[in-house]
């Protein structure tokens, strides 16, 4: 351990990176989720990376079991939760093993050793322990007996062991509180709110966490405690409170039932990492929205076709093996043209793949994965923060266009956090809809009367006086609405619902560079939760003289209108994607344009450095061109 640093002294950092990680019953995430928002009251950006397993309790002590939290928080603008960890605290034997290869040299490693025994030492696959050994001299490590230091704090309330050590959590977080000048209070108020019906919990759990600060505090048993000082980040003035992704759809989603007058249905069936959005609109009642808990994924888009058809703001949620059962009534929603806005967060593939990892492996699922020429919006958020606004304008695109619109986001999106700035609810434009006024249209009534300019159909609900009309899935007359099989009526009816959606782009803002010029050597594209790592990246390329630019696209089908020119404006294009290519792919066949790829599949994000690495690469390859 390195011991310049007076525990009396506070270092001075513009940022840092933490990582908390232990076996799953060890409440990493908890504890990271409390270190987040005590972090965000301090005043400092940030960005979080939950990172757990899939199975629901994993044999405790494997490398299988093991939960991990990151965050990145600083002084100045964070997007991403960063690339390699300069501290991390392991709480057994398989937290140091799974995570040690991300570490980079000379961070500090904060081991709890109580729970470096032989038997956990063998779960977690060590030959011999890496206390003992040169498994560890390129860190700096502090290892205590945090298991004991717990055991010893809460020993006046009588929990069991068992109980004791899932204090443990606490305590560690009450040292990281101390390390990082954090508050405390907002901890312990939370603590106290959510144990209020068991207060032996709620006071051991509070006095482990004061234990773990106060041992920051006086340790003298022959080292000192490093103590760092990261300033408040400068933004811009308002309320602020930190949000996940899926919480930022869920608020999306109401405040666009709120402009657009409507009732909203949300029709969901439980699936990671999709859930969270379901159990945020159940608390939001107060807000004209009703929830439904299916009994499969076939039943919850079914419904929120009826609730559409029958005048409210149908929604729907999944993720991608849940998208392929939605897929039938996807093209129902298509055929009838109703609006409906269907949210998609991403996992790992295919079939059940890795359920709590990160992918952007359904872009070509969104735009091409129903029977039938079926096209339909798709939109893809980029933020945690970004998906408030993205759920908005994909519930304003499904009812100004009468159409189903498809919202990605990912497990990356969906479960970080960041500080998000609370809107004001009346700077939100309102949303129109093709509601029929009474008498606004007289029988014979023909439900594909199209507007002019979007090529929406009339919203006709059930019980309209003279507007009966028929319904359903079989193919319909373009003049009449009954069903037809005449083949030149298909036709026509193909190439309308194609149109409908290809109109969208008239109607969407022009595509604008993210960061750099409109022109340049190269271009990196993204698309959804690559944002943070891409711009990051490119800032750092364009300060040292490379003619570097970002573009991000929430637009995703239809592409923007000007998006070719844009791009015809830079020698060469770079598209980092979490996927095998899917969006170069599209870009090529669009624009006919030499688009490199940066592929990565492994369920987690990118890192800055494999961004920037790829663009010196991109660059490197064009230089003896240039010089020709």
């Amino acid at each position: 351990m390195d011991t310049s640093i007076p525990s009396s002294e506070l270092e001075a950092l513009d940022r840092v990176v933490v990582r908390f990680a232990g076996d799953s019953g060890d409440g990493i995430q908890l504890t990271g989720t409390q270190f987040a928002s005590a972090t965000a009251l301090a005043g400092n950006d940030l960005a979080t990376f939950p990172d757990y397993p899939a199975e629901i309790r994993a044999p405790a002590g494997t490398t299988f079991g093991v939960s991990a939290y990151q965050i990145q928080f600083g002084a100045g603008s964070v997007l991403t939760a960063g690339d390699e960890p300069d501290v991390l605290v392991a709480l057994n034997p398989a937290a140091l093993k799974v995570n040690l290869p991300a570490m980079r040299e000379g961070a500090l490693i904060i081991i709890d050793k109580g729970s470096f025994t032989p038997r956990n030492l063998q779960k977690a696959g060590f030959e011999s322990n890496p206390l003992d050994d040169d498994t560890l001299t390129k860190y700096q490590v502090l290892a205590l007996d945090i298991s004991k230091l717990t055991l010893d704090a809460v020993d006046p309330f009588g929990l069991s062991k068992k109980e004791a050590l899932r204090c443990k959590n606490m305590w560690t977080l009450g040292l990281m509180l101390w390390m990082f000048t954090r508050p405390r209070k907002p901890v312990i108020d939370w603590l106290t709110n959510k144990f209020a019906k068991n207060p032996v919990v709620r006071d051991a759990n509070i006095a482990a966490l004061n234990a773990g600060h106060a041992f920051g505090e006086t340790a003298e048993l022959g080292f000192h405690l490093p103590r760092y000082r990261i300033a408040p980040a400068r933004v811009e003035p308002g309320e602020y409170r930190t949000v996940t992704g899926s919480q930022a759809i869920a608020w999306g989603i109401a405040a666009a039932g709120l402009k657009a007058g409507l009732k909203v249905f949300f029709g969901s069936y439980p699936i990671t990492p999709a859930s969270p959005i379901l159990h945020e609109l159940a608390r939001m009642r107060m807000f004209n929205i009703e929830t439904f808990q299916a009994e499969d994924e076939i039943a919850a888009i079914c419904s929120a076709i009826g609730a559409s058809y029958a005048g409210a703001i149908g929604v729907t949620s999944s993720s991608g093996p849940g998208i392929a059962l939605k897929t039938e009534a996807l093209g129902l929603a298509i055929s009838v043209e109703l609006p409906l806005v269907v949210i998609n967060s991403q996992r790992g593939g295919p079939s059940t793949g890795l359920p709590t990892k990160t992918e952007q492996s359904d872009l070509y699922q969104a735009i091409f994965g129903r029977n039938g020429d079926a096209p339909m919006v798709v939109l893809a958020a980029a933020t945690p923060g970004d998906c408030f606004d993205t759920a908005i304008e994909a519930t304003r695109i499904a009812l100004e266009h009468m159409v189903p619109v498809m919202l990605l986001t990912d497990g990356y999106i969906a479960n970080a956090a960041e500080p998000w700035r609370i809107p004001d609810i009346d700077d939100i434009p309102p949303i129109a809809n093709h509601k029929p006024a009474a008498g606004e249209i007289t029988p014979p009534f023909n439900p594909f009367r199209r507007d002019p300019e979007t090529l929406a159909r009339p919203w006709v609900t059930p019980g309209m006086p003279e507007l009966m009309h028929r319904i359903g899935g079989l193919e319909k007359s373009a003049e009449t609405g009954n069903i037809s099989y005449d083949p030149a009526n298909h036709q026509k009816m193909t190439e309308l619902r194609h149109e409908k959606v290809e109109r969208v782009a008239r109607f969407i803002p022009p595509q604008k560079v993210s960061h750099g010029d409109e022109t340049g050597d190269l271009v990196v594209v993204g698309w959804g939760s690559t944002y943070g790592a891409i711009d990051q990246a490119v800032r750092l390329a364009r300060s040292e003289g490379l003619k570097v630019s970002h573009i991000h696209l929430r637009h995703l089908f239809p592409l923007p209108a000007n998006l070719g020119e844009l791009l015809a404006g830079f020698d060469r294009v770079l598209v980092p994607e979490l996927n095998m290519g899917q969006l170069a792919t599209l870009l090529r066949d669009r624009y006919l344009l030499p688009v490199r790829q940066l592929n990565k599949v492994a369920g987690q994000p990118f890192k800055v450095r494999e961004v920037l690495e790829a663009i010196h690469e991109a660059v490197a390859q064009d230089a003896p061109k240039a010089a020709e």
